[in-house]
């Protein structure tokens, strides 16, 4: 294979172009995620349930990936699989909408009239800020998407049988307290804080690497090339935040005492009773879903603008 050496210097990003107004970036940004996520929700179910598998312990009941998928199939059917997905849109359409419509345009202004791209550390750092506002505002969301993953894992009787994402926002402020919606708040904020400074800055220094090679145009061989790397980043850095981001928002409290008192206790109960290395469970379905979901946004994101383009005639 032969540089392209017709690739100039400058390279650009589609998903932060200069001409898509503000507002625009965070619709763009918003349909992305929710996009992506329908198709990998099935992924992130799964994840979800190993995380929670032997909490305290206990049983194992998923030994992989397979197992687990096998498992809800055979015990709840195939289309469990999707359970709680009105709560990953609302998620998305919420966090997701939020998270890259600041990142964009925290991007956009830290470019260089030349279209220089920002260093690595700003994305960092851009990718920090984004995540942290977006995961405080939108923590409620979250609460609703980890107890409706994981509500088909728990016997019948004790089940919160939330029938939608509303639903489960109505019922969680009138059953136990508006401030319910925040618990869990601080590895939220963490994770996503981590999340996003792996995953779009990564992306975003990956793909601008692969660019400048001279090895790569900007298409779908690009976008899979950076996604891999991204993903991997992603899920070795943010997993053990997401395992006890699930245990705090799915706990229960049982005669007014809550099973975990903070982030700290989290992690010590989880290497106390189940090993250092439980930290990363889940971590095959979160890289898997990682991947695709990061290919899956930055193609739609990059349709999208290049649609916005076309119907502006620009």
């Amino acid at each position: 294979m032969t540089p392209n050496t017709n690739m100039g210097s400058q390279v650009h990003y589609p998903p932060i172009a200069k001409s898509i107004p503000k507002k625009t970036k965070f619709v763009i940004g918003g349909m992305s995620a929710m996009g992506a996520t329908i198709l990998v929700h099935p992924l992130d179910l799964i994840k979800n349930r190993m995380q929670l598998s032997i909490e305290g312990g206990g049983v194992l009941h998923h030994r992989t990936t397979l197992h687990a998928a096998r498992n809800v199939i055979m015990r709840e059917g195939f289309f469990a699989l999707y359970n709680g997905l009105s709560a990953g849109l609302l998620r998305q359409g919420t966090y997701g909408t939020t998270r890259i419509g600041i990142y964009s345009n925290l991007m956009e202004m830290n470019t260089g009239p030349d279209g220089t791209p920002p260093s690595y550390i700003t994305k960092v750092l851009i990718g920090i800020s984004a995540g942290g506002v977006s995961a405080l505002m939108w923590t409620p969301t979250d609460v609703c998407l980890v107890r409706m993953l994981a509500d088909g894992r728990l016997p019948p009787a004790h089940r919160r049988g939330y029938t939608n994402a509303f639903n489960a926002l109505y019922r969680i402020v009138k059953e136990e307290g508006i401030l319910t919606l925040w618990r869990g708040c601080i590895p939220t904020v963490t994770r996503a804080m981590v999340v996003n400074a792996s995953e779009l800055a990564t992306y975003t220094q990956s793909k601008q690497l692969l660019l400048s090679s001279g090895y790569f145009k900007d298409n779908i061989v690009c976008h899979f090339g950076a996604s891999v790397v991204t993903g991997l980043v992603t899920a070795t850095t943010s997993t053990p935040w997401d395992v006890a981001k699930t245990r705090i928002q799915n706990m229960q409290v049982i005669n007014g005492r809550p099973e975990y008192r903070g982030l700290i206790d989290v992690f010590t109960q989880i290497i106390r009773k189940e090993g250092f290395f439980s930290l990363w469970k889940g971590f095959t379905p979160y890289y898997v879903r990682v991947g695709p979901y990061t290919v899956c946004l930055f193609i739609f994101m990059e349709q999208l603008n290049r649609l916005h383009h076309k119907l502006r005639g620009s």
